[in-house]
C-alpha cells in the first residue's frame, strides 16, 4: 500500500488563541505545523480582553513577557457592582495560578500569540480560507484540508480551531447540540479617565437609569480598563434568560452606558469605534471533540467557560492538551495504535472540564431567571466568604490538589458531578 504524501505533520485551521497555541506546542515538540488563518494580522475579534489568572498560566508557559513595559495592563482581581454594592475581590492566593489577571485587546493579542507561534516553528498562512475537509475515499478519515484559493494542505491530523462559527466543523457535520448554554456579548471601545483601572469591573444589574427606580435589563455588564486611553464597555446575556433572542443588544448597551456617570467618558462621542457583537458557544456544545483525524479546539469545540463566559483561557488549554495528544500519536505508526492514542483527547476534555461545564449548565439555567439573579445579587454580596467562595467556583480557580475547604469543596462537586 502507498502511504500518502503529507505537506506537514498536522493542519490547524484558524490562528486564534486555540489554534495558535496549539501550533505553537506542536512545533515546540518538533513537529510540522501548517496554520490556516482566513484573515490577515492584526485583525479585531469581539472579546471582554479580560484574562483571568488561569490565561496568564498559558501566555507565561509559552515564554510571553507579560510586562506593562510589552504592552499589557495588570488586574488584582474583579470589582462586583450590584444589589447598591460595591465589592472588590483579589484573585484567589493559588500556588497553581499567578496571582494577577491581565488585559489587552484581541487584535494585539491574537497577533502575538500567532507571531509566538511562528517563532516557535509554525508556518501560518493568512488570508487563507478552508472551505472543505480532504478525505481519505476509502475510510473518510480527515487527510487536509481544502482552501478558497484551491491550494490542498494535507497532513494525517487536522485541528479545528476556527472559532465560534467553526464552518470547517459544519463541513465536517459536527452540529452545535441545542441543549448547551449559549450567550451574546456585545462591547464598544471608549477614551476614559477610566483606561488605567486595575480591576475587572463586572456589574450584575444593568439599569437604564436611576438603581431601583428605571428598568432592570436583562444581562450582566463590564467594564474594563485597557491601560491605553480607552475602556472596553460591553455587556452579555444568556439563552436561559426569557429576552435572549428578543432584545436589540446594541440599543440595550446605548442605555445602560447612558445611565453611567457622564466623567466616566461613556458617551457617543467618546466612542473609538462601533458597537460589535459575538456569540459565545458554552459548556462543550460542539461535538464530538474528536473523530476521524480531527480534534475541536477551543470555541470550535464550545469550550466558553458557562459559569462566567471565559473562552480564551480554555482555548488555550485545549489547545495545549490537543497538541500534547497529537505529539503522542504522530510518534505512532499509521493505524489502530495512534487512533488509539487521538481516541484519548475527548477523555481528557471530560477529566478535565467535564463535571465542572456541567455545574455551569445547572448554573446559567438558575440565573436565566430574574428572581433568582436578583436574590443572589441582593443576599449574597453582603457575605465576603460566600463571594469568596463563588469567585473561586465562577473563576474555575482552584489547587487542582489539596488547597483550602473551598477549593476542596469545588473540586469535589466537578468530580462527582456527572460529563455529558
Amino acid at each position: 500500500m502507498t502511504l500518502p504524501e503529507y505537506d506537514a505533520d498536522v493542519v490547524v485551521v484558524g490562528a486564534g488563541p486555540g489554534g495558535s497555541t496549539t501550533a505553537y506546542w506542536l512545533a515546540q515538540a518538533g513537529l510540522s505545523v501548517i496554520v490556516c488563518e482566513k484573515s490577515k494580522f492584526p485583525r479585531e475579534k469581539v472579546c471582554g480582553d479580560g484574562l483571568t489568572p488561569r490565561a496568564v498560566k498559558q501566555l507565561v508557559a509559552m515564554g510571553i513577557d507579560t510586562s506593562r513595559e510589552a504592552g499589557w495592563l495588570a488586574n488584582h482581581g474583579l470589582r462586583i457592582m450590584g444589589g447598591g454594592m460595591r465589592l472588590e475581590m483579589p484573585w484567589p492566593d493559588l500556588a497553581a495560578y499567578p496571582s494577577y489577571g491581565l488585559v489587552r485587546q484581541r487584535q494585539d493579542f491574537d497577533d502575538l500569540l500567532a507571531r509566538t507561534a511562528q517563532k516557535a516553528g509554525a508556518q501560518i498562512h493568512e488570508q487563507t480560507t478552508v472551505t472543505d475537509p480532504v478525505r481519505d475515499e476509502r475510510t473518510g478519515r480527515v487527510e487536509g484540508v481544502v482552501t478558497k484559493d484551491g491550494r490542498t494542505f494535507r497532513a494525517p491530523v487536522t485541528v479545528v480551531a476556527d472559532g465560534n462559527s467553526t464552518r470547517f466543523s459544519l463541513a465536517l457535520d459536527r452540529q452545535r447540540r441545542e441543549d448547551r448554554p449559549m450567550g451574546v456579548a456585545y462591547r464598544r471601545y471608549y477614551k476614559s479617565p477610566r483606561h488605567d483601572d486595575d480591576w475587572l469591573e463586572s456589574w450584575l444589574e444593568l439599569w437604564d437609569g436611576e438603581p431601583g427606580k428605571d428598568r432592570l435589563l436583562p444581562g450582566y455588564g463590564w467594564i474594563f480598563g485597557m491601560g491605553d486611553g480607552t475602556s472596553n464597555v460591553g455587556l452579555g446575556i444568556l439563552n436561559t434568560s426569557d429576552a435572549f433572542g428578543q432584545t436589540d443588544y446594541r440599543d440595550m448597551l446605548d442605555r445602560w452606558v447612558a445611565a453611567l456617570p457622564e466623567e466616566w467618558g461613556f458617551v457617543p462621542d467618546n466612542a473609538t469605534g462601533p458597537i460589535r457583537g459575538a456569540a459565545l458557544p458554552m459548556g462543550f456544545n460542539r461535538k464530538p471533540h474528536y473523530a476521524d483525524g480531527a480534534l475541536l479546539v477551543g470555541d470550535a469545540g464550545g469550550m466558553v467557560n458557562p459559569m462566567n463566559g471565559e473562552g480564551i483561557a480554555y482555548a488555550m488549554e485545549s489547545g495545549r492538551l490537543a497538541a500534547e495528544i497529537v505529539a503522542q500519536a504522530v510518534a505512532e505508526p499509521a493505524g489502530l495504535r495512534r487512533e488509539r492514542v487521538l481516541q484519548g483527547y475527548p477523555k481528557v476534555l471530560d477529566e478535565t472540564y467535564g463535571g465542572y461545564y456541567t455545574l455551569g449548565r445547572w448554573f446559567v439555567t438558575a440565573i436565566g431567571h430574574p428572581s433568582v439573579m436578583k436574590l443572589c445579587t441582593r443576599h449574597g454580596l453582603p457575605h465576603p466568604t460566600l463571594m469568596k467562595f463563588c469567585l473561586k467556583l465562577l473563576a474555575n480557580l482552584t489547587e487542582p490538589r489539596g488547597g483550602d475547604a473551598m477549593d476542596r469543596l469545588i473540586n469535589g462537586l466537578a468530580r462527582i458531578t456527572p460529563a455529558a
